[in-house]
């Protein structure tokens, strides 16, 4: 079964297009691959499967649902989860209680004054999945850049998504934080699909078992690491020639 199945996908931003005529199937518990260079689309389509942008044309199914036109929370609801390019976290509060506020957004109680709130045991075991445990009552913005992508990457896992979205995972990150968040990811349980999309071709083909690569909004290549690799269109939109 496809896990995020996205057919003929067009968005257009006063009339130049962005994402254009886009198709492409991701089978379930698979390690999926976007690449391209800076402006090939990649964000605006994770957008467009997030429901933060509303597309012109075409059509988004998670697993065997439809959801082009469903709110973004409807989504979340389905199973789908996401993290950002540019970091989006509450800098003041703790590590715990960015994790609290994760936890709480699916319940069905975050409404009830009365109901059952995440105990810090919840949110200890969240940090713990990615190593982060010790740093739990210390303010987001007191740690490190690569710390904070851990967290971003924890706070979408307490939602047990089906599928996951990883936007530029490795950005800014220096070598020995590009490892340890790589690692994080190839642990991540194949009961959750997971979607990457980056613009460095080198530091994430080793990711994915399949690699689409976006260019101007188009899909010009896709295949294993190898058949990447080896395609010219790849070479023409990485190094000109």
């Amino acid at each position: 079964m496809a896990a995020l199945h996205i057919q003929s996908l067009k968005k257009a931003f006063g009339g130049l297009p962005a994402i254009n005529d886009v198709s492409l199937k991701v089978e379930e518990g698979e390690r999926r691959l976007i690449i391209g260079p800076n402006g090939a689309g990649k964000t605006t389509l994770f957008n467009l499967v997030t429901g933060d942008l509303n597309s012109d044309s075409g059509r988004i199914f998670l697993f065997d649902t439809e959801i082009t036109r469903r709110a973004t929370h409807r989504r979340v609801h389905l199973g789908l989860a996401r993290t950002y390019q540019i970091i989006t976290l509450f800098s003041k509060d703790t590590l715990e209680h960015n994790i609290a506020l994760s936890l709480l957004g699916l319940s069905k109680e975050r409404w009830n004054t009365f109901g059952r709130n995440h105990s810090p045991e919840d949110a200890k075991a969240v940090l713990a999945m990615v190593g982060l445990e010790h740093l739990g009552q210390r303010p987001v913005s007191e740690v490190a850049y690569g710390e904070k992508r851990r967290l971003e990457i924890a706070m979408a896992l307490a939602q047990k998504p089906r599928v996951l979205l990883l936007d530029e995972p490795l950005a800014g990150l220096s070598r020995e934080e590009r490892g340890a968040v790589k690692q994080l990811i190839s642990k991540i349980p194949r009961e959750t699909t997971v979607v990457m999309i980056e613009h460095d071709m080198d530091t994430a083909l080793d990711m994915a078992e399949t690699i689409t690569v976006l260019h101007y909004g188009r899909v010009i290549v896709e295949g294993t690491r190898q058949q990447v690799v080896a395609d010219p269109k790849t070479r023409e939109v990485y190094l000109g020639h």
